[in-house]
């Protein structure tokens, strides 16, 4: 088991980033708002779950240890695989995901792409009772570094389109979610949570 990886980001693509760890380079599956915080040459530490199948050995990579439990507590329900479980988390946080499964809120589970009415009440059956309660900050806990306000766009053009949406829908929900990044007021724009919006409103529409 690989806990976590240390190393410098040599490449970030639609759906994974390549660490540079002692001269060899690791691709770490990670969704949309872990990638828009890596930027190629930094250095960075990242949660990591392997996924062991017949003819594969897949890393995935995390913001932190929370997101990454959440990403193994996921796919003890039935029909929950490492894609879905990567999915949800693109869409909604670990904390949206304990509220949603807590408060039995099946219109936020089945905002998430492949998720329909029957998968999102069965995860509710199998997890409500094991997911946990809404967590609170811990003081100095990691603050996360958010990309250039320019940027905003193509990264969450480019987080879209990795997670399956054309070219046409992930541009009809930047302009769905641009007041909200307008709403900065100068302030670097959230891409992490515009991403999730942009989702949102897709799933939605």
């Amino acid at each position: 088991m690989i806990a976590f990886v240390r190393g410098t980001v040599a490449d970030v693509t639609l759906d994974s980033v390549v660490l540079e760890v002692g001269g060899v380079g690791l691709e770490l599956h990670c969704t949309p708002p872990t990638l828009a915080t890596l930027h190629v040459g930094s250095p960075v530490t990242l949660p990591t779950s392997m996924v062991v199948r017949e003819e594969s050995l897949t890393l995935f990579g995390f913001l932190d240890d929370e997101e990454k439990a959440m990403f193994e507590l996921l796919q003890t329900s039935s029909g929950v695989g490492p894609k879905l479980a990567q999915a949800m988390l693109a869409a909604l946080t670990p904390d949206e995901l304990r509220r949603a499964v807590g408060g039995e809120d099946v219109r936020a589970l089945t905002s998430v792409s492949g998720i329909g009415q029957k998968g999102a009440q069965r995860i509710i059956l199998e997890l409500k009772d094991r997911i946990g309660a809404v967590s609170v900050p811990a003081p100095g806990r990691r603050v996360l570094a958010r990309p250039p306000q320019d940027g905003w766009r193509s990264q969450v053009h480019a987080g879209l389109v990795g997670l399956g949406w054309s070219g046409k829908e992930a541009d009809r929900a930047l302009d769905a979610v641009a007041p909200e990044a307008e709403r900065a007021d100068g302030a670097e724009p959230d891409v992490a949570a515009l991403l999730r919006a942009a989702l949102r409103s897709l799933s939605s529409a």
